[in-house]
């Protein structure tokens, strides 16, 4: 592994570790709001300063960087399971299951699944609930993008329908679900850690997309999404870098994740 690629898990390492901690790194609470010092610069008390609100700025961050840091696995790991049961079974059962689990595949494929996603959450009420946005916004992006996993997993599926080990388990009587489940996802599992971690990065970028629209999390419960939407409000560049912190830090996250892929270890 690569100096680069080891700076990349120490970089998300101490990202996680500093978001799981939020609550006891952050100066005051995500939604306090220090009513005498709205959009305030950076300093000894605030040091990203304060938003429109007068809410802590860094505190937000960190929180922001708990939720869409640690949700986005989740949504990876539903959309993963989803694109194995669908990518597997269709191609251990070949014939017409392949072809209209495929063809099925292909029609979701063909649709904007980002737009598709906006349509879908923006069907919902908006005031909900902080909690109940969160489990909307994430359930939807890993019931929603399973399909492109789910084609590599079929043709991954279909090659080890007629190799030596399956046939040669067929003959000693092994049939069905058994034998999916036994020799079939077993030898699945390189290609399934390496969707789930190329999903991971897709669904952080995915929930600031719905953030920046108004779609994501709801407030205050802050998201990378929500903290990179105060940045429309701002006029240009100078004299206000440290707004632009969060999203420095995705850009960072998502890089690293990149640097990670590339490695052998992940890579199928």
């Amino acid at each position: 592994m690569r100096r680069l690629q080891k700076a990349s898990w120490v970089l998300l390492l101490v990202v996680a570790v500093a978001s799981l901690f939020a609550s006891v790194l952050a100066p005051a609470n995500y939604a306090t709001q220090f009513r005498q010092a709205p959009n305030a610069p950076p300093s000894r008390q605030h040091w990203l300063g304060t938003d429109d609100l007068g809410r802590d700025r860094l505190s937000r961050t960190l929180y922001g960087t708990r939720v869409s840091l640690l949700l986005a696995p989740l949504a990876a790991l539903l959309s993963t399971l989803i694109a194995a049961l669908v990518g597997g079974i269709a191609g251990y059962c070949g014939g017409r299951c392949q072809r209209l689990a495929m063809a099925a595949t292909d029609l979701f494929l063909s649709l904007p699944w980002l737009f598709l996603l906006i349509l879908a959450r923006a069907m919902l009420p908006l005031n909900v609930s902080p909690a109940a946005s969160v489990t909307v916004t994430f359930g939807l992006l890993g019931v929603l993008g399973w399909a492109a996993s789910a084609r590599v997993l079929c043709a991954g599926a279909a090659s080890l329908r007629n190799s030596d080990f399956v046939l040669q388990a067929r003959a000693s009587g092994l049939h069905g679900w058994r034998l999916l489940a036994r020799h079939v996802l077993p030898n699945l599992k390189p290609v399934l850690l390496a969707q789930f971690w190329i999903s991971i990065p897709v669904f952080i970028l995915s929930e600031a997309n719905l953030g920046i629209l108004g779609l994501g999390v709801a407030e205050p419960l802050p998201s990378w999404g929500s903290l990179l939407r105060e940045l429309e409000s701002l006029d240009g560049f100078s004299g206000q870098l440290w707004k632009f912190v969060p999203l420095a830090l995705l850009i960072l996250v998502v890089t690293s994740f990149q640097m990670i892929l590339s490695t052998d270890e992940v890579t199928p």
